[in-house]
């Protein structure tokens, strides 16, 4: 804490007539923060999983996504193919260390994952902490396992998403991400993505790729 805002706090304890570590007003902090009021919800993402799923998936598409249904993880590596033949793309794509990224068939395609850094990418794969079916935005989390370079370099961006990871929206997906990391373990980056970068600062014309990849594509694995 800077020298001024210690000096300030110290100011106003003295002036109530507490130190700060009264365990009465502690509590009552604590209880506020547990039992704050929830804010308002829009109801669009709102339904069970099959309803939610294709939620997301029409408003990714709004955002200029492009999407592919695969039945399991073991089928990616085939989709990963024809989305790199169908763009004309190099036989490589960059990826992290997750688990289940590692586990898929790669050896039954013609291209090859790579884990090293090398911000000349054409091509990255990561996977998805969640998504939200609200406004079709996928959430990644920072880490070895998905880096987040992978998310800005490269100009395309596919991102691998289960369907049973789909949440209504973001306030379910925060409470999420604190029940799966808890306090103390939160990760340093959680990346919200909606569609592929743009922007329309210039002469309001939409560029895409602005500040990251041209192109998003979301494979969803339909595991529920």
């Amino acid at each position: 804490m800077s020298d001024a805002r210690t000096e300030i706090f110290s100011s106003i304890r003295r002036a109530l007539g507490v130190n700060g570590t009264e365990a009465p007003r502690r509590q009552s902090v604590e209880d506020r923060l547990e039992h704050a009021p929830k804010g308002v919800v829009p109801a669009r993402g709102q339904g069970d999983l099959a309803t939610r799923t294709e939620i997301f998936k029409t408003q990714a598409l709004r955002a200029q996504a492009t999407l592919a249904d695969v039945a399991s993880l073991a089928d990616i590596p085939a989709e990963v193919a024809v989305y790199l033949r169908a763009n004309n793309l190099a036989a490589k794509i960059r990826g992290g260390l997750d688990p289940r990224l590692a586990s898929m068939p790669w050896t039954e395609t013609e291209f090859i994952v790579e884990q090293e850094k090398e911000g000349s990418d054409l091509t990255s794969i990561s996977i998805a902490f969640g998504g939200i079916a609200e406004t079709g935005t996928l959430a990644l989390v920072s880490g070895k396992e998905n880096p987040t370079h992978l998310n800005f370099l490269p100009d395309h961006h596919i991102v691998v998403l289960q369907a049973s990871e789909i949440v209504s929206d973001y306030e379910r997906l925060l409470r999420k991400l604190r029940m799966v990391y808890g306090k103390g373990l939160m990760p340093r980056t959680v990346n919200f993505i909606t569609g592929p970068s743009r922007s329309a600062d210039i002469a309001h014309t939409l560029l895409l790729g602005a500040h990251g990849p041209r192109r998003l594509h979301i494979i969803v694995v339909n595991d529920a």
